[in-house]
């Protein structure tokens, strides 16, 4: 047996899995976390118990989450926090999205004349600047409680001391592990000396990202945006053939944006806008089928589904053409989600049958990676849906040596070129063409659902265009279908995003459905997992929260 097999591992540790090992949903009182990984949730409940509030919960579950899940997110990524507070009833959005260097081109991946994808998907030209640190030092200062180094003691301790590598990691180093190979700062982390993958239930421990949290916990967030970190990840990104420099990092701002909000059966959905695009189509596909009695038509009826599956596909369809970095682009989400739009669109949906499409691509979504989403509720009500990525598995699979920050490859969510899908096989217009300092378009979709002003459910997934659906569904299944978050959860998914031509279904979905939906034109597709869900519903006064048993995690209550 390896050394590094034998593991001594914290007393905390214990407490987190006695806590989260419960099957199905957790139910508490005075606050609770659903993130992706036990531990990650226990950091965010140590925070509560130490007087923080859900804003300080989050930040602290998404730097440990970062941690135990490197192959989802990290401090060399971003991502989006929508928070709520009953209180004041104030809602905020905060973007804390990468952003691409002031050197990046509108053709910096096409070559004699065609984009080669394998540019934006590995390397340094693949690698956006950061947002994270920005982003959650913002957050804890505006609307937390405690001070950003002790919301960062539980993902420095972590990163520090080790932990026991968990189902999902493992699975992701032993299915990269011929990528991972390539990047010896990399390989030196998540592979044995001899190139094999390790494996679920060794220590792992990052001692070099440790000293830099650490950094940052002491000297705050201008120690990552300057100095020598800035000065260790420009050296990184150039050795890898990137361009991003020391100003692109210090002049990096994290952006609070206007929450979109929408209504379904007498509910408020608050959600993410651009340069998401997952809050848009979410509230779009509800207004399209907001008319339509689901409940009397059955969760996972053909009709239902189909219903689901054309509005999916008028909804990515306009994704595709109109969305992008507000800052660079209109996006018409007036228009978009306007009543008369929804029954327009709902209007030219047959019962009958689907229609052919124009469409870009062969490949097919790909099973959850990169991205990580939490949602966390405090004793006083205060809500956080927080969604956060490196984009794809390991991200660019470029790691600073020195500072053991993994960094991402959300340059790929860009359109390299009009038409051209990126690699989850998404198509995108002129809107998401490359820019200097422009955003990425990105699929998360952090929600909050409120109930006479108070939150009645935090959710949210992982897993690229299938973060939309999946929470769209999630959100079905608490609302029309009355089902906990567990089974909620749980049940099983389909998705449709217009490019390419297919509706995918997980294995749940019986034959007799799928020969039903085939009947009205579906090209069907079983995919083994969509998207991972996190999600904590509040009802008569208890929190019940659960975490998605197709990527793992827990859901940790106080």
């Amino acid at each position: 047996m390896r050394d590094d097999r034998v593991l001594r591992l914290p007393v905390w540790w214990f407490i987190a899995i006695l806590l989260a090992r419960s099957a199905g949903a957790t139910v508490a009182t005075h606050g609770m976390v659903a993130s992706d990984h036990a531990l990650a949730s226990a950091a965010g409940v140590e925070i509560l118990q130490r007087g923080g509030n859900a804003v300080d919960a989050a930040a602290a579950t998404a730097l440990a989450v970062c941690v135990v899940n490197s192959s989802s997110c990290g401090i060399g990524g971003g991502g989006f926090m929508l928070a709520y507070f009953p209180r004041t009833q104030r809602a905020i959005a905060l973007d804390y999205r990468e952003r691409a260097p002031a050197a990046a081109s509108r053709d910096m991946f096409v070559r004699d004349g065609k984009a080669v994808p394998e540019l934006s998907r590995a390397g340094g030209l693949a690698i956006a600047v950061p947002g994270e640190i920005a982003g959650l030092a913002h957050a804890v200062r505006r609307y937390g409680r405690l001070q950003l180094a002790v919301v960062m003691e539980p993902a420095i301790r972590l990163a520090r001391d080790g932990f026991p590598i968990g189902e999902h990691l493992a699975d992701e180093i032993a299915r990269g592990r011929e990528a991972i190979a390539a990047y010896p700062a990399l390989a030196a982390v998540l592979l044995h000396a001899d190139g094999t993958a390790r494996a679920v239930g060794e220590r792992l421990q990052f001692p070099a990202l440790a000293q830099t949290l650490t950094q940052i916990a002491d000297q705050g967030p201008q120690a990552f945006y300057s100095g020598a970190i800035a000065a260790d990840l420009v050296e990184t990104v150039r050795e890898a053939g990137g361009v991003f420099t020391r100003d692109d990092l210090a002049s990096y701002r994290p952006l609070e944006r206007p929450v979109l909000r929408g209504r379904y059966r007498g509910r408020t959905v608050l959600t993410m806008p651009p340069p998401s695009s997952g809050g848009g189509v979410l509230l779009q596909i509800l207004n399209i089928i907001a008319r339509d009695d689901l409940a009397a038509l059955g969760a996972q009826s053909p009709t239902t589904l189909h219903l689901l599956a054309e509005a999916m596909k008028h909804a990515f369809a306009d994704r595709a053409e109109v969305y992008g970095d507000p800052d660079f682009v209109r996006v018409p989400l007036p228009q978009l989600l306007s009543p008369r739009y929804a029954e327009t669109l709902r209007n030219r949906i047959s019962a009958r049958t689907t229609f052919d499409r124009s469409f870009y691509g062969q490949a097919d979504p790909p099973r959850d990676a990169g991205t990580s989403h939490l949602s966390v509720i405090d004793g006083e009500g205060n809500a956080v849906a927080l969604t956060t990525t490196i984009n794809t598995g390991f991200g660019s699979l470029v790691m600073s040596p020195r500072t053991g920050v993994i960094l991402n490859n959300e340059m790929d969510d860009f359109a390299a070129q009009p038409g051209v899908p990126n690699v989850f096989g998404l198509v995108g217009a002129a809107a998401n063409a490359v820019a200097p300092r422009k955003r990425p378009l990105s699929s998360m979709t952090p929600t909050i659902v409120l109930d006479h002003g108070r939150p009645v459910l935090i959710v949210g997934g992982s897993g690229g265009p299938l973060i939309i659906t999946a929470t769209l569904q999630t959100l079905l299944n608490v609302v029309d279908f009355d089902l906990d978050a567990a089974a909620a959860i749980a049940a099983p998914r389909i998705h449709d995003q217009w490019v390419p031509d297919v509706l995918a279904v997980e294995p749940g979905i019986d034959g007799a459905t799928r020969d039903a939906l085939a009947r009205r034109g579906h090209l069907i597709k079983e995919m083994p997992r969509m998207g991972a869900v996190q999600a904590i519903r509040v009802d008569g006064g208890g929190l019940d929260g659960a975490a998605d048993p197709r990527k793992g995690g827990a859901a940790v209550g106080w």
